[in-house]
């Protein structure tokens, strides 16, 4: 699993036909599909509502759990964007449903101090992320995908969307939202992935500006 990025940075150029008027949506070296591919690593979770909470700590105000519940009772946001994995698919005009991020950092008593957050998800994977990136408008803590609750291989029951970055930063089947005051590296960011990952940039490895494009999402599961 750790080894991923180097298997990417082998692995063969897709090709892409797309209309003139879209191609400035499509990020380099991104291929345009109408399927959802499923990529994750380990095992879909499978939770108890009842038990399942959100945890907020770090540099906070206190500590504080949220549940399911607490959650879909605050005002809701509908964002439809597009969404760019790292893997070289992009998903145009994909809908979501949630909690605006920024209108849930209200309710925390963010440290003034505090500049980054790592998003902490089942199993055991967390990712960095910038608190300004997390504060735009269409970044959700997402808990509906077109129109329906997402399923256990999307994220249920809830997931991060931040469609401005590579689809690992919207990480799936979220547990805990820390705030920080120094940066410091997720998962793939500490396995040969870029830190910042901004798609239109082509930020997707670490030590490397322009890696080889590959295919191999084209072989996973899609919905």
């Amino acid at each position: 699993m750790h080894n991923k990025a180097e298997r990417l940075k082998k692995s063969k150029t897709p090709q892409v036909q797309i209309a003139d008027e879209l191609k400035h949506r499509l990020p380099p070296g991104q291929m345009l599909t109408d399927r959802f591919p499923i990529l994750h690593e380990g095992e879909v979770p499978v939770y108890d509502l009842n038990e399942w909470r959100l945890s907020v700590f770090g540099a906070v105000a206190q500590p504080r759990e949220f549940t399911m519940d607490e959650l879909m009772a605050l005002p809701r946001a509908s964002v439809t964007c597009d969404i760019h994995c790292v893997t070289r698919w992009s998903k145009f005009d994909t809908a979501w449903e949630g909690v605006r991020f920024r209108d849930f950092a209200r309710l925390l008593g963010i440290d003034e101090q505090a500049k980054y957050v790592m998003l902490h998800a089942d199993q055991d994977y967390e990712t960095n992320v910038p608190l300004e990136d997390l504060m735009q408008g269409d970044v959700l803590l997402a808990f509906n995908y077109d129109g329906k609750p997402l399923t256990d291989k999307h994220g249920f029951p809830l997931r991060m969307i931040v469609p401005h970055l590579y689809f690992w930063k919207s990480a799936k089947w979220l547990r805990g939202i820390e705030f920080m005051t120094e940066d410091r590296p997720g998962f793939w960011e500490r396995n040969g992935f870029h830190n910042t990952a901004d798609p239109f940039h082509e930020q997707r490895f670490s030590g490397e500006a322009l890696p080889i494009p590959e295919d191999e999402w084209t072989r996973k599961e899609f919905d």
